[in-house]
């Protein structure tokens, strides 16, 4: 497919040298803004060399999203690293700790705009990992295009290791040459997505959702243990779709399956669309180089006129708390900021557009049973991140509640009845 009219101009033939990391990465600017890719994507090797090399700057920002691992500049706060996310993560805690993180409120589909060079935060530098060339030539970034091949085109300085261990995936991912400044060849590990086996209460959630996905849905999942249980219930389901913002292991056991191939979906028929891949080692083998998976940029996967034109479309998300009114947190724990938002504004957004469905699926406590997810109101320093207006389904090991289109009162009596059976009075 062609993504062009999802992304911004191509900057012009860059001069493409191949280097050390040192070599490359003495060109980045003191206190420069550097944005690095999220999740499987995060160039490690890069990373690790601009650490060895740190005293050669007064001050550099990090800019990027989930990080799943530590990575070397995080042990050196202030000296000379500071860090921005728009997607917070636990290996983010301890330079958050040493006041030296930022958070960016920002949904997935605004990631793109804010590095680019009229944005508000303009990239300097832009880190990447790409695959090995294929055989046409081109580079892949493999697991990450979301907003990171728009900082590609936009940035003044593209430093690229190249990794054998990155997988080669087709679509918006690919690059040619001529689209980075540097190219490094240095082999570190692809992050893996580390996920435990759903447990019984994440089975019985799943099987409820499951109920909402019919033949021939288009589904878009969210990260966790709950959407891998709701993907390895779906075997026996047909033509199923993904347009999702993430793909990760449980897409191949529905391919195995023969449940999804994407027949009847409303665009891209029959390729699976995302802009993000994440998990093991398998998973990574099974991308690499897969034509059934297009990657595609941030601005047609999280679009509301793409998601408009999905028929039958399931979003499947989760939550921190949901208030009486519908209101959805899913990224703080009072004035703590332990996530963000992601695509899930996006997809609660684009769902109703069409009809489609959004679920939030949650257990109904947190700490052990302590504590009820669902509240009677968020309080003052919870983040709102899906407004009660795009709350739709509610779905808790009790049960579902369908919030769509109804009053206040009529959605607090569905929440309620959801809500485990030590805390229902309270909510009353």
């Amino acid at each position: 497919m062609d993504f062009d009219d999802y992304l911004p101009p191509r900057a012009a033939p860059r001069q493409t040298r191949d280097g050390s990391a040192e070599r490359a990465l003495r060109q980045i600017p003191d206190g420069a803004r550097v944005v690095v890719p999220p999740m499987s994507a995060t160039p490690v090797g890069l990373l690790d060399a601009l650490d060895e090399m740190r005293d050669g700057w007064t001050e550099i920002e990090i800019a990027t999203g989930s990080l799943f691992e530590h990575v070397a500049p995080l042990d050196h706060p202030h000296q000379p690293f500071r860090f921005s996310t728009y997607q917070t993560s636990g290996s983010l805690r301890e330079v958050e700790a040493a006041g030296a993180l930022e958070h960016i409120p920002a949904t997935y589909a605004q990631v793109p705009g804010l590095f680019r060079q009229e944005g508000p935060l303009p990239a300097d530098t832009i880190l990447i990992q790409v695959s090995e060339p294929g055989p046409e030539g081109l580079y892949s970034l493999g697991t990450s295009v979301g907003g990171i091949v728009d900082v590609v085109r936009t940035a003044p300085l593209v430093i690229a290791q190249v990794n054998p261990n990155l997988p080669y995936s087709f679509g918006a991912a690919e690059l040619r040459r001529e689209e980075i400044d540097w190219l490094v060849s240095l082999e570190s590990p692809v992050l893996e997505l580390r996920r435990s086996e759903p447990g019984a209460l994440e089975r019985e959630i799943a099987g409820a959702v499951a109920e909402l996905v019919t033949d021939g849905a288009t589904l878009q999942f969210g990260i966790g243990g709950v959407p891998e249980a709701i993907m390895g219930l779906l075997d026996d389901r047909r033509d199923l779709g993904i347009h999702s913002g993430l793909i990760s292991d449980g897409v191949m056991g529905l391919v195995e399956s023969g449940a999804l191939n994407g027949a009847r979906k409303a665009t891209a028929p029959e390729l699976i669309i995302t802009t993000e891949a994440a998990g093991s080692a398998e998973f990574f083998r099974w991308l690499d180089r897969n034509p059934a998976v297009c990657m595609a940029p941030a601005g047609y996967t999280h679009s509301l006129d793409v998601l408009a034109r999905q028929t039958n479309f399931v979003g499947i998300n989760s939550a921190v708390q949901v208030a009486l009114d519908g209101t959805i947190n899913a990224e703080s724990l009072g004035a703590r900021q332990i996530s963000g938002p992601g695509g899930q504004p996006d997809f609660a957004a684009g769902a109703m557009l069409n009809g489609g469905v959004s679920v939030v699926a949650m257990p109904s406590t947190a700490a052990r049973g302590r504590v009820s997810r669902i509240v009677r109101r968020l309080d003052s320093e919870s983040v709102v991140t899906t407004p009660r207006t795009l709350a739709d389904r509610i779905i808790t090991e009790f049960g579902m509640a369908e919030l769509a289109g109804r009053t206040l009162g009529q959605r607090a009596e569905a929440l309620r009845r959801i809500a485990h059976p030590d805390f229902r009075d309270d909510l009353a």
